[in-house]
Parts: C-alpha cells; structure tokens; sequence
C-alpha cells in the first residue's frame, strides 16, 4: 500500500492534529474574550470602589463619633447643671415628682433622635428618671455595665464613656455622677440609629457605582468589541475549519495593524505549512486513512478483517516498453496514472500499491459509503479501458501527423509508436482480506493482505490469455446481481481454471457493460456459451465447432485447446502452468 511518513508522537499513537476547540463532536459554549475583559475589569472595579467607599465610610464614621462626643458632653453638662438646679428646688419645696418631671422634659427638649436617651440611674439600678421617646423602665438591666461605672466611682472616677444595652439596642454615650441625687447622669445615643445615614449614604453610593460601572462595562464592551472585532471574525473563521476540517486561510485585508493581526498572519503561515503537509500527505496516503487520522486525531497500527473488492490493473508488455522508452517511461505512465487515479477515486476506490506497471485498487473501505464495492470496481475496470483506449487514440493521431509531415516513420520511430500504445488488463476479486497499518512508529504503510488480493492479480494475467478486457471471480458477480438493481453488467462464463500455487479450480467471468453487449457480441456469445457447456462435459470435437463458429478473442485459446483430444482424466478444470 502506499506509505506516508507520520512523525512519532508515543510508544503507542500518533497525533496528526491538534485539538482546536472542539473536535466537531464535543461542543463547548465560548465566552467573546472581550466580555471577560469587561467582567474582570468590572469587577476589579466594583471591589475596588466598594472597598474604597467602605473606608471612607470607616473614616467618616469615627470622625461623627467625635463629634457626637462633643454633642454628649455638652448635652451631659448641661443636664448635669439642670439636675443640680432641681435638687436644690426639691430641697425647698419638697416635691420630688415635679422635679423628676421637670428634668424628663429637660432631657426630651434636649435630644433629637428617636431612639436617644439621658438617664439618672442609682448605683442599685433603679432608673431615677428617663428623657426619651421609647419605651420607659424602671430598672437599668445592664448589670455588667452599672458594675463598671460604681466600681470607677469608687475609684474616684465619676465619669466616662460607655457601650450598653438598653431597650435590646445597643447604645453609646458619656456618663457623670450626681452625687446630689446619688445617679449616675447618662446621655447616650442608639448605634444604628446613629450611623443609619452613614448606611444610607454608603447604600446610595454603592448604588451610583453599580450604575455607573454597568454603564461603563457596556461602554467599554462596544469600544473592546471595535478593537478586537477581528478576534470575532478569527474565531468564527476558525469554527467553520473545525466543522469542516478543513485549514482556510483567513482575509486580513481590512484588519488593523495591531499584534491581533499579526496573530492572524502567523495562523495564516501555519495554516499554509499545514495544508501543505497535509496534502503531501494525501498524496502518499489512502483517502480513508487520511480521514480517519484527521477525525481522530491518530494513526495507530491496526487492522482488521474487512470484505472488499480487489481491483488489479497491469500494463500489458511492460518489458518491451521499458526496453525501448528508457527513462522516458515515467512520463509515460504518469500521464496514465494521473487520469486512472482520479477515476479509481471518483468510483471510491482507495489506491493499495503503485508497483511499476501496476495499479493495486480496494473498494468498500469507507464505511459511510452505500455503493455496491464489486459493482464500483467493475466500473473503474472499464474507465481505465477507456483511458487507456483514449491514450492510443492520442498517439495514433500524432503518428499520423508526423507520417503526415515528414513520411513514413523510421523503424526506431514505429517502435517508439508501439512501446506508448498502452494495453491493460484488469482482474477483479474480493472477499474477507486484512486491511489496515502496518510497520512501526518509526516506519509505517497502509496494506491490505488476502488470498484474494493474490487472485485478483492472477485474474489480470488471465486477460493475456483470454484476450477479454477484464475478468471477474464468483464473488464479483454475485455480489452485483444479489444487491446491485439494474446493474446493466452482463457475465460471461470464460473457463473453470486451476491458476499456479492453488488446489481448487474456480469459475472465471468476463463483466461485459450493456452499452457494449451489442446484437454481434450477444450471437458470438451464445455460440462461445454453448461450447464452453460441451468443453467441460470433454466432447472437445463438437465443442471446437461452436467455438470455430464464435468470432471473439475469448473463442481463439479453446479453438487451440479443442484441436486435440480430451484427456482421459478431465474433469472441467484447466490447469495453469504459469503465473
């Protein structure tokens, strides 16, 4: 089979492609690089901001702290001076209520919040009075503060700052003893009534920032989207190469000059290198193999046992050819296999071997095919007839030019004449053979291997003999009268032979097109048929009759045969004595 040169990847397997995006059967959703950009930058952005608002908030936050000591402090000592003013007034008349009721409306006048408080609390706990808008107490229940400020009183400190709960909030404030009404005087604020236009502020902020930045990201989305829109048209460009499996290159003629489009230039100078190496490759390597190797990815050394039609194609007097054209013959035969290829291919054939004169052609190996193997071969035997009939036609034209121009053709000339008339003959077998990749990693070659492989190149050596075009085996015409409809092929039984190297004779058949089975051709048959039934039943006399009456080549061998007599051992079976 024809080798192809494959770079070693492992002990194991070979890649001959690159796992782009996806292969063709895996689909992964693709984001545009641009909205990530835009996302990570968003982001950054977001947290940054956020982050920075927050320490602003931290910042704002502790300066309203002082300043609302400041507020507390004046607060207390104007509180503190008014209580000690009504303890003096309760001293001189006596009503302890009114004095309780005017300090409250003190206090209230005094605050603005509606969760803020000015407290008198006695060492015991007992709320002494309470100037607010909540909900009143009779007790102070936050033990473990009170704890504090009588042990700091009876160190000689009467005043301070204190974190506490109250009404199940949490408060901050300054306090001062009394010792007049024996109370500690506490003005105090609720912490997230304090801080709720901090909150509200930050939430507006954080708010601005989330617009401003989506309006931003949108922005910077369409500016990213016109700089970078030729990553699109890449990428785009480089899916329709994945589902086609096919290297393009991509147009850069309205693309900027920006490393983008360098990026596109160097995928364009792989894309080119590739493409060349892959169509060096195609044409050292079956078409199905290079299919599979691009679908997936490997080439391995493998095979398996396949049924397949055999085509076996040899150039008739290939010695006297060669002997006379010299090295010329290359161009010869080039110009004959550069035709013949391309029709074995268009009937899905595969080239197995190349050998000289010799062309080795598998049908039915690509298994997405629904075309008869045996019936394509067939076909391809007889557009190979066609060009080689074409080919001498085109030499006999220029004979006759030159006949025409200069005269009669010198003897060297007439022989050059001969030695270009292309003669071939084709032999057609098939069956259950090998096929698959031989070799090593190192060296590899796609081969098929079969006795059938062998018998098809004996079926071509027969055509010498019986001067037919082509000759088929059993396995050829039943498998295109059992499932090719209206094939159009009609098959002559030719002989019942014994070819060298076999202990079983077999039938042989002369595929004739109905396009060329005319009224001559048919009577000729018949008469060829009817002495073929004689020669195996061994009446060789009567039997040279019918043949002596057929005026085909086929007839020429069995009139020779029929002159003698029977032998005494016939069975029906013709024994070849050479290849």
């Amino acid at each position: 089979m024809t080798d192809a040169n494959i770079a070693k990847a492992s002990t194991s397997e070979i890649n001959v492609a690159d796992d782009v995006v996806e292969t063709g059967k895996k689909h992964t959703r693709m984001i545009p690089v641009t909205v990530k950009i835009v996302i990570s930058f968003a982001l950054f952005i977001l947290i940054s901001n956020f982050v920075t608002n927050y320490i602003n908030l931290i910042f704002n936050r502790t300066e309203l702290y002082n300043l609302m000591n400041q507020l507390l402090i004046k607060d207390l000592k104007s509180m503190y001076t008014y209580c000690n003013n009504q303890f003096d007034i309760f001293q001189f008349d006596k009503n302890f209520e009114e004095s309780i009721s005017s300090i409250e409306q003190k206090g209230v006048h005094e605050i603005k919040n509606e969760k803020a408080i000015i407290l008198g609390i006695k060492p015991d706990g007992e709320i002494l009075f309470q100037a607010s808008r909540i909900t009143r107490y009779k007790t102070f229940n936050d033990s473990a503060t009170l704890g504090k400020m009588v042990v700091n009183l009876k160190n000689d400190k009467d005043e301070g700052h204190t974190h506490f709960h109250y009404n199940n909030e949490e408060y901050f404030g300054i306090y001062k003893y009394n010792q007049k009404w024996d109370a500690f005087i506490l003005r105090a604020e609720e912490l997230n009534e304090f801080y709720k236009e901090s909150r509200k502020i930050f939430q507006n902020i954080s708010i601005m920032i989330v617009v401003i930045t989506i309006i931003m990201a949108t922005i910077g989305v369409l500016l990213l989207r016109f700089l970078l829109r030729f990553i699109r048209v890449f990428t785009n460009k480089i899916r329709e190469m994945i589902e086609s499996q096919e290297l393009a290159i991509m147009d850069l003629s309205k693309a900027s000059n920006d490393d983008i489009t360098y990026l596109g230039a160097a995928f364009n100078s792989l894309s080119s290198m590739v493409n060349n190496l892959m169509y060096i490759f195609r044409k050292f390597t079956n078409q199905d193999i290079v299919a599979k190797a691009y679908s997936e990815r490997i080439v391995r050394l493998e095979g398996t046992k396949k049924e397949l039609t055999i085509l076996f194609s040899d150039i008739k007097s290939f010695t006297f050819i060669t002997e006379t054209l010299g090295t010329d013959i290359i161009n010869l035969l080039n110009m004959y296999y550069d035709t013949a290829i391309r029709e074995i291919h268009k009937f899905q054939g595969v080239i197995g071997a190349i050998i000289g004169d010799a062309i080795l052609a598998v049908y039915g190996v690509f298994e997405d095919s629904n075309l008869n193997k045996s019936y394509q071969a067939v076909l391809s035997a007889y557009r190979l007839q066609e060009i080689s009939a074409t080919l001498r036609e085109k030499m006999k034209r220029i004979k006759a030019n030159i006949e025409e121009e200069s005269g009669v053709l010198t003897p060297q000339q007439m022989k050059m004449f001969k030695a270009v008339l292309l003669e071939i003959g084709v032999g057609i077998d098939g069956g259950e053979v090998f096929y698959g990749t031989l070799g090593s990693y190192e060296r590899m070659t796609n081969t098929v291997i079969g006795d059938n492989v062998n018998a098809s190149s004996r079926l071509e050596g027969l055509t010498r003999i019986y001067k037919v075009p082509a000759i088929c085996s059993d396995f050829v015409k039943d498998d295109i009268q059992n499932n090719v409809d209206d094939h159009g092929i009609h098959f002559i039984e030719i002989d019942t032979v014994l070819v060298k190297g076999k202990t079983e004779g077999k039938k042989i058949y002369w595929p004739i097109l109905s396009s060329d089975y005319d009224g001559f051709t048919k009577q000729n048959v018949t008469s060829f048929s009817a002495g073929l039934e004689l020669y195996y039943k061994g009446d060789w006399e009567k039997a040279h009759t019918h043949f002596t009456k057929c005026e085909l080549q086929l007839a020429e061998v069995f009139k020779l045969r029929t002159q003698d007599q029977c032998p005494n051992n016939w069975n029906g079976i013709w024994e070849m004595k050479s290849k």
